[in-house]
């Protein structure tokens, strides 16, 4: 009962300080953090877009997630939507990654859960890649950005090994929240193999990914 309660209480604080990260970053794009965006994306560039696949098989993290947080899993189809990249969402889009990557700390699912693959909220602080992934989808859902550009994505890192990453998708291209990297990147920088993500339409449904195009498994243990 204590460790639930601890669980409990740690999660409210993590949406509240969740609800904050995203307050200031609104105050800081009034003040000037502007200048931040473009950074990533070339106006000469032709945005890049993944090459999208056929359906394929969900990850087994998304379907025990899907069993233990049920009323999440449970949506309809609905119509692909993109991120208007503007100054703001972009310094939204940063702040949200940075802060999940410094206040959760890296632990595998074997040391965490005594499983080898287990997909959930880093409510008690502690998580690996996809419970990065989980948590920096929640927090833009509930400042208000829609699901259907939210994409969980499995890729192989630069040591060949499962990962996860969130992929926001963008009329700017698509860009990636890693807890392995500091930085938002565009996908095609991030010198990653994509493998497979939720379709656009529907989150219960994965597809699989290919070679770039021009615009219009288990993870890692950490």
């Amino acid at each position: 009962m204590g460790w639930r309660f601890k669980q409990i209480a740690t999660r409210g604080l993590l949406v509240m300080a969740g609800v904050a990260v995203l307050a200031a970053a609104a105050g800081g794009a009034a003040a000037g953090e502007r200048l931040a965006y473009g950074g990533p994306v070339n106006p000469h560039e032709r945005a890049a877009y993944i090459a999208v696949g056929d359906v394929t098989r969900s990850p087994i993290g998304w379907v025990e997630f899907c069993v233990e947080y049920k009323p999440e899993c449970n949506t309809k189809p609905s119509t692909p939507r993109d991120v208007l990249l503007t100054p703001k969402a972009w310094s939204d889009m940063v702040k949200v990654n940075a802060w999940v990557n410094d206040n959760i700390k890296p632990i595998t699912d074997l040391e965490h859960w005594g499983v080898v693959e287990r997909w959930n909220y880093p409510d008690d602080g502690k998580g690996d890649c996809e419970d990065y992934v989980l948590l920096k989808r929640r927090m833009l859902m509930q400042a208000g950005w829609p699901r259907e550009a939210l994409l969980i994505t499995v890729v192989r890192d630069k040591k060949g090994d499962g990962h996860a990453v969130l992929t926001v998708k963008t009329n700017k291209g698509e860009f990636i929240l890693d807890n392995q990297e500091a930085e938002v990147l565009a996908w095609n920088k991030t010198g990653y193999r994509f493998v497979k993500r939720q379709s656009q339409s529907d989150p219960n449904l994965w597809v699989a990914l290919g070679e770039p195009q021009g615009a219009p498994a288990t993870v890692s243990a950490r």
